[in-house]
């Protein structure tokens, strides 16, 4: 296998230092060489002034003709972002989004594993016979390597299925783990009740795997909900009344019951808010395993957006972005470490469908976010100062492929996959829906600045990716990952 060379990169070593190193890879990284022995500073090079002197002082040799050594260009290399939450709608929702488009997006931003939700496919990935419908549907139509979870529903307690068989034939062919909703909108994929998902978080426990919740509670929001509209209250302001921060908490105060009870590990999705970070904190402090993620909207956004009338629908999700101070709390929760990694929630539609109501009520709920969530978190993570360089990739990569057990991803080290990306933190791109490269091309984030910019993506060696020339690879580079259950 032919072995290349990327000349000139900057790996983080720790916090926020630095090495310049020659990265030498086949399809998996074969040795890292330091061309400068010493270590250094983000802030020795964090201008474009202070890093043209850096380079300038430098004596290294001319660039090599040979095609098979590359020039870094001095840009910072991290492994390849790895999403854990994303519906690329394949197959059954592809009106929405399908695997080309929003895997292309993916890579595009920098992402080169992503674990797909299973929920917006159909049939559902609940059962061995869905999860081999999908996996045939989705053969051959991805940029980059993929896993899927599994799912438990309403549906199948009320259709009397074999969920104890079900979670356990899933759990073996190798799903990331297991979602389920305590409120949810989707007649083939219903929420559970107490009772059901504590059955379900016995039956997971028992196979040794993750159960990921949507916390909401159900019969606040649904009373508050009908309450409002009733009075015809049709506006975002009742949309987000019905599914505030209690509502999370009190899902969340549930899950902690379960947790308990059972001992499973739970994973809250999407977290949203300050006080549901708080009941968060309190369960891992009592030594329960429960974790959260969180998403660029709910650090970005607060309710105040939903005034913007450009962006007002195309931010709605659920749980919907809060205010200022849950922002701040969510922040402080990934520097913390109390919130496991960044996700995007990845969930785009055709805007002028099924985001153009003015019944608030009646816009789909969902953001296309995989293209943006890499150079999102470096523009207003690491380099605003809110997180170190070292966590800002660990959010991004290195924290779910640890998670998940995704052993050859997620790591700048010799014998992993050859994933990573070239990010550029000196310059600065503004985003444009135009731009976009998954199915539904509407974002929240329309005309906002980031401060970095994904330069290339290489999976297992190969680019995939290379905005210079305007270059995303053909479908079906990409390949499904089995997840090994060694929780």
């Amino acid at each position: 296998m032919k072995l290349n060379s990327l000349n000139n990169v900057f790996i983080c070593k720790q916090n926020n230092s630095l090495q310049l190193v020659k990265i030498e890879f086949t399809n998996t990284f074969q040795k890292i060489t330091p061309i400068l022995s010493r270590t250094f500073q983000w802030r020795e090079i964090n201008s474009v002034s202070k890093r043209k002197r850096f380079i300038a002082n430098l004596d290294l040799t001319s660039p090599s003709d040979d095609s098979n050594i590359l020039d870094g260009n001095f840009l910072l290399l991290i492994p390849g972002g790895i999403d854990p939450h994303v519906h690329f709608d394949t197959p059954g929702f592809e009106f929405r989004d399908d695997f080309e488009h929003a895997s292309s997006a993916a890579a595009w931003g920098g992402t080169t594993t992503i674990i797909d939700m299973p929920c917006t496919s159909l049939p559902p990935v609940t059962s061995l016979q869905n999860f081999k419908s999908k996996l045939k549907a989705v053969k051959n139509r991805s940029v980059i390597d993929f896993a899927f979870w599994g799912g438990v529903r309403g549906n199948d307690f009320e259709n009397k299925n074999d969920v104890y068989k079900q979670v356990g034939q899933l759990s073996k062919i190798g799903v990331a783990g297991f979602k389920a909703y305590l409120i949810s909108g989707m007649d083939t994929f219903t929420d559970l009740t107490f009772e059901q998902i504590l059955e379900t978080a016995k039956i997971i426990k028992e196979n040794n795997m993750i159960l990921a919740v949507h916390a909401e509670d159900k019969h606040r929001i649904v009373n508050r909900m009908n309450m409002f509209q009733q009075k015809n209250r049709n506006n975002w302001k009742a949309y987000c009344d019905s599914r505030d921060d209690m509502a999370e908490v009190l899902a969340i105060k549930t899950l902690i019951e379960i947790a308990k009870a059972t001992d499973c590990r739970i994973h809250i999705v999407h977290l949203s808010s300050a006080k549901g970070l708080e009941q968060v904190r309190k369960a891992q402090h009592l030594g329960l395993k429960f974790t959260a993620e969180t998403c660029p909207h709910y650090l970005y956004f607060t309710q105040q957006d939903f005034d913007n009338k450009n962006i007002s629908n195309f931010l709605k999700t659920a749980p919907p972005v809060k205010k200022a101070t849950d922002r701040k709390e969510l922040w402080k929760g990934l520097s913390d470490g109390s919130l496991s990694f960044v996700t995007t929630d990845h969930a785009g539609c055709n805007p002028k469908r099924e985001k153009a109501s003015k019944n608030f009520w009646e816009v789909y709920g969902g953001i296309p976010g995989a293209e943006h969530r890499v150079p999102f978190l470096f523009s207003e993570g690491f380099l605003k100062g809110k997180l170190a360089l070292q966590k800002t990739i660990e959010l991004l990569s290195t924290s779910a492929a640890e998670f998940f057990n995704l052993s050859q991803k997620g790591k700048i080290q010799v014998g992993k996959d050859a994933d990573f990306s070239l990010i550029n933190l000196w310059t600065s791109d503004v985003v444009k829906s135009s731009n976009m490269h998954s199915k539904g091309n509407y974002t929240p984030f329309e005309n906002i600045v980031f401060n970095a910019r994904v330069e290339k993506t290489f999976l297992r060696g190969k680019v995939v990716m290379e905005r210079k020339n305007n270059f995303i690879a053909k479908p079906g580079v990409g390949k499904f990952i089995r997840v090994r259950n060694e929780q």
